[in-house]
């Protein structure tokens, strides 16, 4: 029992024996030879060592020779390096080197200790020297402000900061310097209260002081010693523990005798050096730390509560105490996400220690709360390290179910990280109960777990089965983690009632079914929630393997029972698009392979009776997808089935469809017609449906109906469109194109264009519906159709007398219509946002199709151009980021821009001058008037930094055009110069605002302005406000304006040194921890950046984003909260 202890305290002696011995062998006149000799005559002692190391003779020295080695060849490697240089270099050399200080600190140490000393200054990025001798004399306060002092005259270097290569291991060095020193030091020097006690004096003073690189510095040595000190501590501590048990065992055998005389002086000699070690870490947490952990600088911050997280959890005994864990507890609160997430980690590692959590109980009492809101932090790795430690806490039985109320609604956050971490909580909670003992337990086969955690997660779905998208996050959130939305045979035996352990109601088997539907998409690569960053993901070899291999299980899954599952719920209409769905996900050559022919022929014949039992868009949409994929993908006789099926559908469709018309035009019920139009239009979707009456007899009907039915209209007029561009598809795919067949299709073109440009001349089918679907259909498609049809398509083809061009007044006549459908309010849109196809028709399909036509030079771009851009602003935020991608496509192949911005401010200056002899309400002047200055402040926006110079230009022709329409019918139209002009004058250097000043002035020498005062005030306003910013020499330039010099990448980051002194560096103003003025600099930067990007792009993507906004129903909530 005694082995430890002794063989520790031999180990120091021999190792000064085998250097003393060296030492001498190193004198002789040949030291290679005579080294080498000594080394054969070690291995020649050791026989052990020299078989040892026999295997690894190229690649080291043995086990022996190696202990032996550092002071051997210390001489030479660390022959003149001093300490610092140490540090700087090589890492290797450091232990080596604190053996060789330590031994010069035994001989003699006041000359150590200066050198020491010196060590920690220049750590510090300071060179101060003294002497030895007056080591004990000088005070440390003194030094201290000497230090100061360099560092106010700039003569101080920051190590760890620095981005030379040399110093990339600087933090790293350090830290092992002063962990070896105390190691090295444990069986002498560092419980001699003198060494360290000096060393501590100057590391807690310099770590008070003002400039960063010392407190940065300081902080980091003095938080490594006390780590040491807790290592040196466990070690002591387990020898105390084994002497203790040795004392005992002892006293049962006699009470007095040397030997126990020997354990009680060992035990109290270590239990001396373990308090001393104590004091130590208390003196450096009282000293550094409790200042510290407030600095301004963040990573200091970060760096004492990491520190203090790894000495509560290595040291229990002394620093698992409400007094020491209440630091973790305040920092949950740092303005910095660095340092939550150090407090949360630092818990989190706690926590996870079954012995802690009695003593964690009164903090956990205090601070739970606000450990619960980090779930919800800004910070994304913040929010998901404090979910984690959430299930810690619950783990431990530490919560109540009430407290977690708030976070089930992170289940449906845009955030995937922030979703799937909650995912894991809600899985291991609320379904697999790990956290509850008396519930965790439940035993039985696979299959009944299955049906128990589904159970639970249908009572999870339950809570959001009102909105389907919602239900939909939560599975996606959980189903990484819950095999049982794998076992299709479970679920499929729950759906059919087989054996079931829970009786399923209509809404859990709604949900089931759902779940069904969407854990089949997850387990083949799809995704189930839109992504934020809309890129298709890419799979490795292995993870196509294992959707491989899903799709296989599901479809053997299913094979027998998915007709059974079909037949069930057939009249169901909100279970038959997800169940019909899944055959797309399924591999129907394992019906071929498994001899299933006669169930896949009766899923098709199902999937075709589901087609004409239900007219909603969901379930026809299921349907025409499935019956498409089996007439592609099937194999053979199974293929040719499933296109025989689609013929027949086609068929059957085209004889309803008719007899619907025919039962409208003799006076019958309309529903027929308006079910089979959708059916219609939904397999038109996807193939053309060819017959040679279809169109006439649409056209027929439209034209001879006289219900003002607005969704029969639309669908008449939406299927009317789809075959005119299968037609047209049909001849520019052909080689060879007949004139009957161009005929026919300008005929049945302008057909369909007389039909759209009747409902421009607001019929009284478009009256009484405030959010009118069918005025939105017709801007649609008559966009579609000039678009289809655009000259530019044609041109130089033998095809050039298909392409068309709307003349000015039917292209008016469409804007006003567009007007009309943009100016609905938010209240009477979110009335109408839960109709079928309402994201197809809407406002934002409208801005869509109008600018899509300007973005392709249809119709008049100098028309429509400027109006679209007009109302940039004044539609809420989903038609202004479309509106800003239009700007941006024009930007790039447009040379007359300028000329379109102009005639935009006129038309919104217009407006204003419309208003404001109108109306007597001068807030709504007022309010158009705003509109105005805040369009042309964002366009003026535009040329910004190196851009000023690139369309100076076209600044200047903005301005130039903006004062001579002013003055047209001055001072009436004045105010133009203050809503529109002053704001691209301001984005002009100073030598061309003088000749703009000179040129304004001019059009006045002969006026009297005093006539009409109000009349002239915005020209006399004008001019002021340019004469004054000359009269600066600002030139009315923004500050922050880029250098003029264009440089690709992202704009330059404004610089700001990392300041050495700081106002609030003492521990008194540092209660106050604030995000730097470099971070805040840094967020502006970001998002200037980011709407730089988002200029660049492609209008497309704004297309797609207001589809997704209206998909969530999210957009509305968006625009009235900004």
């Amino acid at each position: 029992m005694e082995e430890p202890p002794s063989a520790t305290a031999a180990e120091p002696s021999t190792t000064v024996l085998r250097k003393r011995t060296r030492g001498r062998t190193q004198t002789t006149e040949n030291p290679e030879r005579t080294t080498a000799g000594s080394d054969q005559e070690e291995r020649e002692s050791s026989p052990d060592d020299f078989k040892e190391a026999r295997p690894r003779a190229k690649r080291g020295r043995p086990a022996a020779a190696a202990a032996a080695g550092p002071s051997a060849a210390a001489p030479q490697k660390l022959a003149g390096l001093t300490l610092i240089e140490v540090i700087k270099g090589n890492g290797k050399l450091i232990p080596q080197a604190v053996k060789l200080w330590v031994e010069r600190y035994e001989k003699d140490p006041k000359p150590a200790m200066v050198e020491l000393l010196m060590m920690l200054f220049e750590a510090c990025g300071a060179k101060y020297q003294f002497k030895g001798e007056l080591l004990d004399e000088i005070d440390v306060d003194d030094v201290v402000v000497a230090l100061v002092e360099l560092a106010r005259s700039g003569n101080v270097e920051d190590y760890q900061s620095s981005k030379k290569k040399e110093f990339k291991n600087f933090k790293e060095n350090l830290q092992s310097f002063w962990d070896n020193l105390v190691r090295e030091c444990q069986h002498g020097p560092l419980v001699d209260q003198i060494l360290f006690e000096k060393c501590m004096d100057y590391i807690i003073a310099l770590s008070c002081t003002p400039p960063r690189v010392y407190r940065q510095a300081a902080t980091l040595t003095g938080l490594q010693l006390v780590t040491s000190f807790i290592s040196v501590a466990n070690t002591l501590g387990a020898q105390r523990e084994t002497t203790r048990r040795q004392l005992d065992a002892e006293k049962k055998k006699q009470t007095e005798g040397p030997r126990v005389e020997s354990l009680n002086k060992r035990f109290s000699m270590t239990h001396d050096k373990i308090t001393i070690l104590e004091q130590m870490m208390r003196k450096i947490f009282q000293g550094l730390f409790v200042h510290r952990y407030r600095d301004i600088d963040p990573n200091i911050r970060m760096s004492c509560i990491e520190s203090l997280g790894v000495w509560i959890l290595s040291y229990p005994s002394l620093f698992l105490q409400d007094l020491y864990l209440k630091y973790l507890g305040w920092t949950l609160n740092d303005k910095s996400a660095g340092v939550r997430k150090a407090s949360v980690l630092a818990l989190q590692n706690l926590y996870e220690v079954d012995d802690n959590v009695p003593t964690l109980g009164l903090f956990t009492e205090r601070f739970s709360s606000r450990m619960i809101d980090l779930a919800d932090d800004i910070d994304i790795s913040v929010a998901v390290c404090a979910i984690g430690l959430v299930k810690q806490l619950l783990r431990h039985q530490l919560l109540q179910d009430d407290d977690l109320i708030p976070l089930y609604d992170l289940l449906i956050d845009n955030l995937p990280e922030i979703r799937h971490a909650i995912g894991a909580l809600v899985y291991e909670h609320l379904i697999s109960q790990k956290f509850n003992s008396s519930q965790s337990g439940a035993k039985g086969d696979g299959s009944n777990s299955s049906e128990v955690h589904l159970g639970r997660m249908l009572k999870i779905l339950n809570e959001f089965s009102a909105d389907p998208i919602l239900s939909i996050y939560v599975i996606d959130d959980v189903w990484e983690y819950m095999k049982a939305m794998k076992d299709w045979k479970c679920i499929i035996s729950m759906l059919l009632n087989e054996n079931p352990l829970i009786e399923l109601t209509e809404e859990d088997a709604t949900n089931l079914v759902r779940l069904l539907c969407s854990s089949v998409k997850k387990a083949v690569g799809e995704r189930i929630v839109p992504a934020t960053d809309n890129r298709k993901p890419h799979y490795s070899k292995a993870q196509k393997d294992v959707f491989e291999h899903n799709r296989r299980d599901i479809t053997l899954a299913m094979m027998k029972n998915y007709p059974l599952l079909l037949r069930k719920f057939m009249a169901d209409k909100t279970k038959v698009p997800s169940l019909i769905e899944i055959i797309v996900h399924m591999n129907l050559e394992l019906y071929s392979l498994k001899r299933q022919e006669q169930n896949f022929k009766t899923v098709l014949q199902l999937i075709k009776e589901a087609f004409f039992k239900h007219g909603e868009r969901e379930a026809l949409r299921s349907c025409v997808n499935a019956i498409n994929l089996c007439s592609t993908e099937s194999q053979g006789e199974l293929k040719d089935f499933a296109r025989n099926t689609l013929k027949e559908l086609q068929d059957e469709l085209i004889a309803k469809l008719k007899s619907a018309m025919k039962e409208v035009a003799d006076g019958g019920d309309e529903y027929p017609l308006l079910v089979n139009l959708k059916r219609l239009y939904e397999l038109q979707l996807t193939r053309a449906v060819s017959t040679d009456t279809l169109y006439e007899d649409l056209v027929s009907t439209l034209q001879s109906h006289t219900s003002r039915d607005h969704e029969v209209i639309s669908f008449l007029l939406l299927n009317m469109s789809l075959h005119l561009e299968w037609s047209l598809q049909s001849i520019i795919t052909s080689e060879t194109v007949s004139e009957a067949s161009l005929s026919s299709l300008l005929v049945k073109r302008n057909s369909l264009s007389q039909q759209l440009e009747y409902f421009l001349n607001s019929p009284p089918e478009l009256e009484g519906n405030p959010a009118n679907q069918l005025a939105c259909r017709v801007c649609i498609l008559l966009s579609e159709l000039w678009f289809m049809f655009r000259k530019t398509l044609f041109a130089s083809t033998n095809l050039e007398r298909l392409g068309y061009h709307p003349d000015a007044s039917i292209l008016k006549k469409f804007w006003n219509l567009c007007v009309q459908q943009l100016s609905i309010s938010d209240e009477t849109e979110d009335e109408y946002a839960n109709r079928e196809y309402i994201e197809e028709a809407n406002r934002e399909a409208v801005i869509i199709a109008a600018a899509k036509l300007v973005a392709n030079d249809v119709g008049s771009k100098e028309y429509l151009g400027p109006e679209i851009i007009s109302r940039f602003l004044i539609h809420g935020t989903s038609v202004a980021e479309i509106v800003k991608n239009l700007i941006t496509c024009l930007k790039k192949k447009d040379d007359d821009l300028p000329k379109i911005f102009f005639e935009a401010l006129k038309k919104a200056y217009q407006r204003y001058v419309v208003q404001l002899s109108e109306s007597d309400d001068e807030s709504s002047a007022s309010k158009c008037f705003q509109e105005c200055k805040e369009l042309a402040a964002r366009i003026s926006g535009m040329f910004i930094g190196a851009a000023r110079n690139k369309h100076r230009s076209n600044i200047l022709k903005i301005v130039s055009d903006g004062i001579e329409y002013a003055f047209l019918d001055a001072p009436k139209q004045l105010s133009f110069l203050e809503g529109a002009v002053i704001h691209f004058v301001s984005k002009l250097p100073t030598s061309d605002i003088l000749d703009i000043v000179k040129d304004v002035q001019s059009r006045t020498e002969n006026v009297n302005t005093d006539e009409d005062p109000s009349g002239w005030r915005p020209y006399h306003t004008f001019v002021d406000n340019l004469l004054e910013k000359y009269a600066k020499n600002e030139g009315i330039q923004d500050e922050q304006d880029a250098p003029s010099v264009k440089r690709r990448g992202r704009p330059r980051k404004k610089r700001r040194g990392k300041g050495l002194f700081d106002e609030q560096s003492s521990s008194e103003e540092e209660d106050l921890i604030s995000a730097s003025d470099h971070e805040n600099a840094q967020e502006e930067e970001n998002k200037q950046d980011d709407e730089d990007d988002d200029e660049d792009a492609p209008l497309i993507q704004s297309f797609r984003s207001s589809a997704k906004l209206r998909a969530l129903r999210v957009a509305r909530a968006e625009t009235k909260a900004r």
